[in-house]
């Protein structure tokens, strides 16, 4: 139960721990902590996607050491044993790379969820929203990292020879093709040899829900992978290759979610 509708949050909002990880592309101008502050799920709390993530690198959102994550988690007042829902108001759902997140750091992964439509939906509903900050009680986090669940360069090359996985990319077409220029400056345009595409937003409904599982399921067929491989999800930072991870988890229980960190931004490299 990767996901989870705004009747069945509207109803639990007393169980669960809520994270706002609302994250833009610069291009759109949008901060996501701003609106965050401005209106937000009663109970939320904020993820900040870009100051959470390595800081020792040039490399957007790659994930930090286990020692990081332990401070960063601990200090938004989660425990290991609670049950997280996970929202955004972003065109690219960045709420499912904080999904991933907590998994690759040995979050149980059934007790991390998606809120499906997110923010905007849950508002469109006029369900309650508030300005008021939650309080935090700081927490003693501890991390179990899945290094399996990450993929780096070295890998993603040699791969490339001995096919043993599949790597899908969520950017799209246009993107994956060359047909037009990367939004971050300093990327060629193209994609990593013998990859497939699957670009995020065929996978989502005009009200930013995932589309059912049967229609992921032709989605992945469509593109002709050998889905009996282990898929490995890329983008242009690590978000969107999420997104794709998150969907592939609904059409198949037992799939833990693996990304190459590094996607294009690091691939891409002049």
């Amino acid at each position: 139960m990767s996901l989870v509708t705004s009747d069945w949050l509207e109803n639990n909002l007393d169980k669960v721990k809520l994270i706002d990880c609302s994250w833009h592309m610069p291009n759109v101008k949008r901060n996501g902590y701003e609106e965050y502050l401005k209106e937000h799920i009663p109970g939320t709390i904020f993820f900040d996607l870009d100051k959470y993530s390595d800081a020792n690198t040039d490399l957007p959102h790659m994930l930090p050491n286990p020692t990081t994550w332990e401070e960063i988690v601990s200090s938004l007042g989660i425990s290991n044993n609670d049950r997280i829902i996970i929202y955004d108001n972003s065109d690219v759902l960045s709420s499912c790379r904080c999904w991933y997140n907590f998994i690759y750091f040995g979050h149980n992964q059934n007790l991390v969820h998606v809120l499906n439509g997110g923010l905007k939906k849950w508002i469109s509903e006029n369900r309650l929203t508030t300005k008021n900050l939650t309080k935090i009680i700081k927490s003693n986090y501890r991390a179990f990292e899945k290094k399996e669940l990450v993929k780096n360069k070295l890998e993603i090359d040699k791969n490339i020879s001995t096919k043993k996985f599949n790597v899908i990319d969520a950017r799209s077409i246009e993107r994956f093709e060359g047909k037009i220029t990367e939004p971050r400056k300093g990327l060629r345009s193209g994609s990593i040899k013998n990859s497939f595409c699957l670009p995020f937003t065929d996978l989502l409904n005009s009200d930013r829900t995932f589309i059912s599982n049967d229609k992921i399921l032709e989605k992945f067929k469509a593109i002709k992978c050998d889905l009996n491989k282990n898929l490995i999800f890329t983008c242009g930072s690590g978000i969107t290759a999420s997104v794709l991870a998150l969907a592939y988890s609904l059409i198949d229980n037992k799939y833990m979610p693996t990304i190459y960190d590094g996607s294009w931004s690091e691939y891409g490299k002049f």
